[in-house]
């Protein structure tokens, strides 16, 4: 079969693809922009944008199974093109849809759910690749800037639910499943901080920015005022969830989830 994963050069979907053809599938990436995308060799690299469908029916060709995004790529905020994507996704044979989760249900979700196509939702909470947002601070001053430091993070590693995602659309059993996914820990920002300093060998100082000036940030780096009222507002009032430890991925990956300092170490020469 076929597998078709979207936003395949970003954070998440880099991984399931790298997964899917570790185990031996054929993958097909969809990315706006192939020459900058750097995907995997043994990727079949296909052209499209899910914010303009109409043209995703060459890359929905033969896929029998899709690994769905349901946020633009380009500002952060929820699709509102899930109905066109549902429909040519169940035209295009597809049977089985694993939808990463963009913080509550939306338009994507309601949609692959009303064309009747199996799915799976995957929902982490906070991906550990946001720390890379830091690496300008980090490098430079030493400091990590962010609101609302006491925020607690059950933060996940994004190559776990890269795996998450290859063996959900592999796999029976996942049908009408929505896992909370997490890493093994909770942390807050100055462990967070403290954390990566270890890696690096040297001492990060966490700095905590007003509610205002990390809104102004986030509108300076292109985001849309709908992600950053969803991203300020996680952090202010985080659900439950956000601060829980599940063992979702170890249940279903057979081994534990990986952790902040590894992440850290892993990422290190970015930071450097």
């Amino acid at each position: 079969m076929t597998i078709l994963v979207t936003g395949a050069a970003g954070n998440v979907g880099r991984h399931a693809v790298e997964e899917l053809l570790r185990e031996g599938h054929r993958v097909r990436a969809l990315t706006r922009d192939p020459a900058r995308a750097r995907l995997p060799r043994g990727a079949e690299v296909a052209v499209g944008d899910l914010a303009v469908p109409d043209g995703l029916a060459p890359a929905l060709e033969g896929v029998t199974a899709l690994h769905l995004i349901t946020f633009d790529g380009g500002d952060g905020a929820a699709l509102r093109t899930g109905p066109r994507i549902a429909r040519l996704a169940a035209e295009g044979g597809v049977r089985q849809v694993t939808m990463l989760w963009s913080g509550e249900p939306g338009p994507v979700e309601k949609a692959v759910a009303a064309e009747g196509l199996p799915w799976t939702a995957l929902q982490p909470q906070e991906f550990m690749s946001n720390a890379l947002n830091w690496v300008d601070s980090v490098r430079t001053e030493g400091v990590v800037r962010e609101p609302f430091g006491g925020t607690l993070s059950n933060m996940i590693h994004e190559a776990d639910i890269g795996a998450v995602a290859a063996r959900t659309l592999t796999e029976d059993g996942h049908t009408g499943r929505e896992y909370v996914l997490t890493g093994p820990e909770v942390l807050d920002m100055p462990q967070k901080a403290a954390i990566l300093g270890r890696a690096l060998g040297r001492d990060i100082r966490f700095v905590e920015l007003t509610e205002q000036q990390a809104r102004e940030r986030m509108r300076q780096a292109g985001a849309s005022q709908e992600a950053i009222d969803h991203v300020v507002g996680w952090y202010a009032d985080p659900p439950k969830e956000a601060y829980t430890v599940t063992d979702t991925v170890e249940r279903l990956l057979g081994r534990p989830a990986r952790t902040f300092a590894q992440w850290a170490q892993e990422n290190a020469e970015a930071f450097r």
